[in-house]
C-alpha cells in the first residue's frame, strides 16, 4: 500500500503563493492518501486521478479544482509530487 507522501521543494514553494482553497484541497488529498491509501484514494471520482500522455507520459495529475492540477509520480513506493500549476482552458 502506497501511502507516503513526499513534496518537492518546488510545489513545497508554490503552495505557499497559492489560493487558500487550493491548499486545503491539495492538503485534503495528501491526508486521504496517508490514511487510506493511493489506490483507495484513486477511486475516489472528485479527484480525477489520472495519468498523463505525451510530453508528461510517467506523471498523473489530480484536480484540485476546475483551474489547478497537481502531478505527481510513483517512486519508490511513494508519491512524489512534482508541480501544481494553474490550468487556463484556453491554453489548450
Amino acid at each position: 500500500m502506497i501511502n507516503i507522501v513526499e513534496l518537492s521543494a518546488l510545489v513545497r514553494k508554490q503552495l505557499k503563493k497559492l489560493p487558500i482553497h487550493i491548499v486545503v484541497s491539495f492538503q485534503n488529498w495528501v491526508e486521504d492518501v496517508e490514511e487510506r491509501g493511493l489506490e483507495e484514494v484513486r477511486k475516489i471520482p472528485g479527484y480525477h486521478d489520472e495519468p498523463l500522455r505525451g510530453e508528461l507520459k510517467g506523471l498523473r495529475s489530480i484536480r484540485l479544482s476546475r483551474g489547478y492540477r497537481a502531478y505527481y509520480r510513483i517512486i519508490d513506493g511513494q508519491v512524489q509530487f512534482v508541480n501544481v500549476e494553474r490550468i487556463d482552458k484556453h491554453e489548450y
